[in-house]
């Protein structure tokens, strides 16, 4: 029996990003979440079983969450509203698959830290700054920062590099009420994932978000939300300021490629247990975070 196509195989994506595939359907979008990893701004050989899942689930778990806070983009996880031209491929893309509304995005990557990490910790040690912001004296790896910090990028095309911009940076991008409005969105998405997943025993170190307007001029959170992908997870019950910390999240990977890899060329195939850990990682963030296990939707 002849194998299925894959959607990709089937129907060439209208535009493709580090993990996402994107159909236009005219006055709307079907994002498809794919098992690709990228780590350090390449997207690697391997997959991660089950990953595009988990993403897309735990983003459509936080829209329901932060309605509240902010509107977002979601039209529909049905797959009966799938255009037909989709309708075969609905098993590949149950539980993985977003129809959302056009939105004319932001320049910006949106990105909040609430704990001293990645590259902010590295400029700290260097000149006591975290993207330009001056911290206080005596902070060591991982501490908890006293207020949130919003420090923006610019998004770079697949197999470059985000650049950190200040917030003044922003505004000259934007106009002063653009840039305000994403900092302050920002920063209230972050602080109520942060309690609510604290309650949950998980520590959201940083995170980034996108945002985009509407026809109407409505602010939308968009893309995905709040996910090991986006965000730094940190357990807990083991979270010690002065070290480096376990995680949920990608970390696992850029740590084994750091250790295994001279940053020159491509990066190398990762081993199966890294590759089964990861995703590991990945379902024990999704099921602590939406309080139910995960059982695969994909075909």
């Amino acid at each position: 029996m002849a194998r299925q196509k894959t959607l990709r195989e089937a129907i060439r994506p209208d535009a493709q990003g580090k993990v996402r595939d994107l159909y236009d359907l005219g006055d709307s979008l079907l994002f498809v979440a794919s098992d690709r990893l990228s780590a350090f701004d390449y997207v690697l050989e391997d997959t991660i079983p089950f990953k595009g899942e988990i993403l897309t689930r735990l983003s459509l778990f936080w829209f329901d969450l932060l309605a509240d806070v902010t509107a977002n983009h979601l039209l529909s996880i049905e797959t009966g509203d799938l255009p037909l031209r989709f309708a075969p491929f609905a098993s590949q893309l149950a539980g993985r698959f977003m129809l959302v509304r056009k939105a004319r995005m932001s320049p910006v990557e949106c990105i909040v830290r609430g704990y001293l990490a990645g590259s902010a910790l590295k400029e700290y040690r260097e000149r006591g700054t975290a993207c330009g912001i001056p911290l206080p004296e005596g902070l060591v790896e991982s501490s908890r920062l006293d207020e949130p910090l919003y420090t923006p990028s610019t998004k770079a095309a697949v197999g470059d590099h985000d650049e950190n911009v200040s917030f003044a940076r922003t505004v000259e991008m934007l106009g002063s009420d653009e840039a305000g409005q994403l900092r302050e969105r920002s920063l209230a998405v972050y602080r109520a994932a942060h309690d609510y997943a604290q309650e949950r025993g998980i520590v959201i170190a940083d995170t980034k978000f996108e945002f985009g307007r509407l026809p109407d001029g409505q602010m939308v959170l968009a893309d995905e939300v709040l996910t090991p992908d986006s965000s730094r997870f940190w357990p807990l019950d083991a979270y010690a300021p002065g070290r480096p910390q376990a995680s949920f999240d990608k970390q696992f990977v850029r740590d084994w490629l750091s250790a295994n890899w001279d940053m020159q060329g491509t990066p190398p195939r990762l081993p199966a247990d890294v590759v089964e850990a990861t995703s590991a990682k990945y379902i024990q963030a999704f099921e602590r975070l939406t309080g139910t296990p995960f059982v695969p939707l994909t075909a």
